[in-house]
């Protein structure tokens, strides 16, 4: 009696599992299976394989009192004057410039210890020259992005007023 059961069960999955699937459409972000309703928006037809479609939880409001911080609108009448904004760009341009000088000292140090591709080999490498490998091309990518964060940092000042 139990195996007859499996068996109808064993029958009848494949027939189950073999049923059509309708067709999608996709209306900008979202999906359809509805005709009426995507020829009603002008959504295209998807083809290709099944598509599942995961919606994300919704976040809570919280509660009425709760509120966003935003920057602040400036009006015509809010407008910052002139000594005001020129504190702030020489502030910022002491910033980007003690930043650059970390970067700088950064690549220095870095292209001390990539030695032009030939780092000293510290104690497990001498076993390991994958290890040892890794290592000069970690430093590789390292020096390489401290270049760029040089180059970024230069275009920064480069933006900024001229100090007066």
């Amino acid at each position: 009696m139990k195996y007859r059961f499996l068996i109808a069960l064993a029958i009848a999955a494949p027939a189950l599992s073999g049923t059509a699937q309708t067709r999608i459409w996709r209306c900008g972000n979202t999906y359809t299976n509805n005709q009426a309703e995507a020829q009603a928006k002008g959504c295209k037809p998807m083809e290709g394989g099944n598509i599942t479609v995961v919606e994300g939880t919704k976040v809570n409001g919280g509660t009425p009192t709760t509120r966003i911080a935003t920057a602040p609108q400036t009006t015509a009448s809010q407008r910052i004057d002139g000594d005001a904004q020129r504190a702030r760009d020489a502030e910022a341009r002491t910033i980007l410039e003690s930043e650059l000088k970390k970067a700088e000292a950064r690549r220095a140090e870095l292209l001390k210890e990539y030695n032009n591709g030939e780092p000293e080999k510290l104690g497990p490498e001498t076993r390991n020259y994958q290890k040892y490998l890794d290592r000069v091309a970690e430093l590789k990518s390292n020096i390489a992005r401290s270049e760029n964060d040089i180059a970024g940092i230069k275009r920064e000042l480069a933006r900024l007023p001229a100090p007066k």
